[in-house]
């Protein structure tokens, strides 16, 4: 925040807000949720009418409108107490039935103003490619009102999906750290994966995020931290949680049922071992405390876990996800009869740690007892990955 009060970034939905002409002619339904607000924290749609928007619905993703649903799930919500629209559920939602959806809502554009956190498991951006795909095959305009990314977008971190390893998780080949903001990620996905799967890209439109530059982080922007899920309540969650989210697809608690989710890790069979042996490794910019915890919700609740909390001590030389495996390697090497992974949901499926990577390879090669930081492609510029024609932000 400025001296003068005002915020160094404007995010694209308040300058719609300003001018509503830059979504264009025609019925507009807004992709949204609890964090779609202004920078003085006016929820977005009830300001966009107000401004003489042509608002007709709101859609919401994974958590729902408000933002109640815990991971995986929505809400039942049909009618926006506030506005009086409609609200269509996407969550879960793709292909004919999503289509089916759009047409059917009426709107001639969908304005995207959800609030991401740069890893590509956290499932807002998949909401973001479904919704652009659907929009192609059935002539909707798609409008991305652009938000920082909170880590900043200097860096991209870890392996791209593998294509066959696909999921609500990972869509497309991104790598975990993307390093992009919505706007440069749909810019990229129009150009690659929605003219595959509909044969034509979308009619899109960027309102840019003016004032942000790529080395600004989520508390240098000056916006308000809208916690963007229920576990996602700091932008030191959103630092930690490129890495820490993989322990979702463990036998660990990732810290779900605390107030620290994704800082801290735990199990029961954790001893006093894990903090020093993690302190041997010398990993830039964080550091581990050991500690002892009791979930009130999720894995392992209401029982005392002991485990680690991160401490980052420098943001930059920090890189989330080569940490992350480096602690599942040490998982696998102190504890080889308790660590395990998560099974899969169903006979013959998946393991969710795969899908989570992108690929089985971390978990063949943890599970080999080889080294596993070689699978980290080493921290580079999204550029490398996304090419400079996707990026718009210096």
């Amino acid at each position: 925040m400025g001296r003068d009060g005002r915020c160094a970034v404007t995010p694209g939905i308040a300058r719609l807000h300003a001018a509503p002409s830059l979504a264009g002619p025609g019925r507009l339904g807004l992709v949204t949720n609890h964090t779609g607000v202004l920078p003085d924290l006016r929820p977005a749609a009830p300001a966009l009418l107000e401004a003489g928007a042509r608002l007709v619905a709101l859609f919401g993703p994974e958590h729902g409108l408000h933002g109640t649903g815990q991971a995986g799930e929505s809400e039942d919500t049909r009618t926006d107490p506030v506005t009086g629209l409609p609200v269509h559920d996407t969550y879960r939602c793709d292909g004919e039935r999503l289509d089916k959806l759009l047409t059917g809502s009426g709107v001639d554009a969908l304005v995207y103003d959800l609030q991401d956190v740069g890893a590509r498991f956290y499932t807002y951006v998949w909401t973001m490619s479904d919704l652009m795909v659907s929009a192609a095959r059935t002539g909707v305009r798609f409008v991305v009102a652009d938000r920082p990314n909170p880590l900043g977008g200097l860096v991209s971190e870890g392996p791209p999906l593998d294509p066959a390893w696909a999921s609500f998780v990972g869509r497309a080949p991104i790598p975990v750290r993307h390093g992009l903001t919505c706007g440069e990620l749909a810019r990229w996905l129009n150009a690659s994966v929605v003219p595959q799967a509909a044969g034509r890209a979308a009619g899109l439109t960027v309102i840019e995020a003016a004032g942000w530059r790529r080395a600004t982080t989520a508390e240098a922007t000056g916006l308000p931290w809208v916690a963007p899920s229920p576990n996602m309540p700091t932008p030191a969650t959103a630092a930690v949680y490129p890495g820490t989210c993989l322990f979702e697809g463990t036998n660990l608690s990732e810290g779900r049922g605390t107030t620290q989710p994704f800082e801290i890790i735990g199990a029961p069979y954790v001893d006093g071992r894990f903090a020093p042996a993690l302190a041997a490794l010398g990993l830039p910019g964080v550091r581990f405390r050991e500690l002892r915890f009791t979930p009130a919700f999720h894995r392992h609740a209401g029982r005392p876990l002991r485990g680690v909390q991160l401490h980052l001590t420098d943001r930059t030389a920090f890189a989330p996800v080569r940490t992350a495996v480096a602690m599942l390697a040490t998982l696998r090497r102190l504890y080889p009869d308790d660590f395990a992974w998560r099974p899969p949901a169903e006979a013959g499926g998946r393991h969710f740690i795969d899908l989570l990577w992108g690929s089985d390879r971390l978990r063949r090669a943890v599970d080999a007892g080889e080294d596993p930081l070689p699978l980290c492609d080493p921290p580079a510029p999204p550029g490398r990955w996304a090419g400079d024609d996707a990026l718009l932000y210096p």
